[in-house]
């Protein structure tokens, strides 16, 4: 399906919470945020019924995202639902990892492809400060289950901070020695507008994006950079699905409505 600018929207990001087990410094404030209500967010079965109706529209490529996707009661249902709809060729995940090591393989039976993991330092110091009590050793142990049951490529994403640069080498090595494809991400800006583009992916290159998102209370969105949003609930599935291709913008400009836990970036 094309949207008004000829990009044809092949990829849905469906975050399925805005729940997080860790509180990484640049996604959620020292405050916190207020989470939405239980009742305000989708069903596995409202996320099935879009996730149907999109692929049968054009969607090929599905990607869960949260919030951190595996604290979402249940998930390995949901993709094991998901990966049964005809038309889907690429179900993957972005996790932090923390998780990942008791969710590997019963996620690669339910159907999951591949994992994205984000990881910004091997340093674990610095890792515990950034997401503010992590465990880097859970993320090892997550990273290794997801090879052990075939998860791959697992890719992993950094956030880029300002960290130093022997920190950045050390993250290359690391991920060099064990064959993970790296990406860095330019810290992001919703309210600003700052953006740019991966490298060593394509998000952020408005030319080309192929992407609409699912959030947790049923908004859809065709921007991450952009305001616009139409709810399944207030309009039903195909008319927000519609709307949200018709309108999708040229390109982003800025979100002063969202966050990233419950976009999911």
């Amino acid at each position: 399906m094309y949207d008004p600018f000829k990009r044809d929207i092949n990829y849905l990001r469906i975050s399925v919470t805005d729940r997080c087990n860790l509180h990484c410094t640049y996604c959620i404030p020292e405050e916190g945020l207020r989470l939405l209500e239980h009742d305000d967010i989708l069903s596995f079965e409202e996320i099935e019924e879009f996730t149907r109706h999109a692929v049968s529209q054009g969607i090929k490529k599905i990607r869960l995202t949260g919030g951190e996707p595996l604290v979402r009661k249940g998930i390995v249902a949901l993709v094991e639902k998901i990966s049964k709809i005809d038309g889907i060729e690429d179900l993957s995940m972005t996790t932090n990892g923390s998780l990942l090591d008791k969710f590997a393989n019963p996620l690669k039976e339910a159907g999951l492809n591949r994992i994205n993991i984000s990881l910004d330092t091997v340093n674990a110091e610095n890792y515990c400060n950034a997401t503010r009590n992590g465990d880097i050793k859970n993320v090892f142990k997550g990273i290794d289950a997801a090879r052990d049951v075939g998860l791959e490529p697992i890719k992993i994403n950094c956030v880029l901070m300002g960290q130093p640069e022997n920190e950045i080498q050390a993250l290359k090595s690391f991920c060099l020695e064990r064959n993970l494809p790296l990406r860095f991400i330019h810290q992001m800006n919703l309210k600003t507008g700052e953006f740019s583009k991966v490298k060593g992916g394509d998000g952020g290159n408005c030319a080309i994006c192929n992407r609409i998102r699912l959030l947790p209370n049923g908004d859809v969105k065709p921007c991450l950079f952009s305001d616009l949003s139409f709810n399944v609930r207030k309009l039903g599935i195909e008319n927000a699905f519609n709307l949200a291709i018709g309108k999708k913008p040229k390109a982003g400009t800025y979100n002063k409505s969202g966050t990233f836990s419950q976009i999911g970036g």
